[in-house]
Parts: C-alpha cells; structure tokens; sequence
C-alpha cells in the first residue's frame, strides 16, 4: 500500500471546507486549535509513515502549530492561506483550489470559480 496524504488543519469548519473541494481521498485531522507536543506526537503517531500537509490559519494560534511541526515533523509539507484571508475557512475556494492542487487533485469546479 502506497503513502496516504493525511492533511492537518486546525479545525471542523476548515477540515470541512476542504472535503468539498478534494477529488481525491485524504484524511484530514483536525488539532482543534491549541496543541502540545505530546499530544501532537499523540495524534499522528498512527500516520508517521505518511505524508503530512500542515494547513493552518495565518494567525498566532496558526504559527504556533506551524512551529511545533516545523520542530517535531521537518519533512512535513506546509500549505499557507493569504494574509487577506487569514483563515482557512473563510479563504475563498478558488484559492484554496489554486494553493492545494501542487499536492492534491481538486475538483476542476473549484479551479474554475471565480468568486464564491
């Protein structure tokens, strides 16, 4: 069996923003915010030998979760929303389409949206 993608966000409304616009089966976990080095170590041990994607919102809690993979999971794939946006949920889904597709398959209606 092949690598699974395992996509890690922060929480529902992000993980399910993104099941909408994935054409491919991913796991996405969510950390709900707030997370230690344990429990990060907690939550991934089942999925160590597969490819991580860190997608967290572009705010203090977001860097905070960036920082602890970046530390604890170097070979982890880091996904940013804009500064605009700041989070993943409010990011419009073109582009997360744009910002997902070098690492994902999306739906090409996603792709082909221009507003929401």
């Amino acid at each position: 069996m092949g690598r699974r993608k395992i996509l890690i966000v922060e929480g529902k409304a992000d993980r399910l923003r993104l099941q909408q616009i994935l054409a491919e089966p991913v796991k996405i976990i969510c950390t709900f915010g707030t997370i230690s080095e344990y429990h990060l170590d907690e939550l991934l041990a089942p999925y160590e030998l597969d490819d991580l994607y860190v997608f967290v919102d572009a705010d203090h809690t977001g860097e905070r979760i960036r920082h602890l993979f970046k530390q604890n999971y170097p070979e982890a794939t880091h996904l940013y929303t804009d500064e605009f946006h700041k989070e993943v949920e409010t990011t419009p889904f073109q582009l997360l389409g744009e910002q997902l597709e070098k690492h994902f398959k999306i739906q090409q209606q996603f792709l082909d949206i221009k507003d929401e």
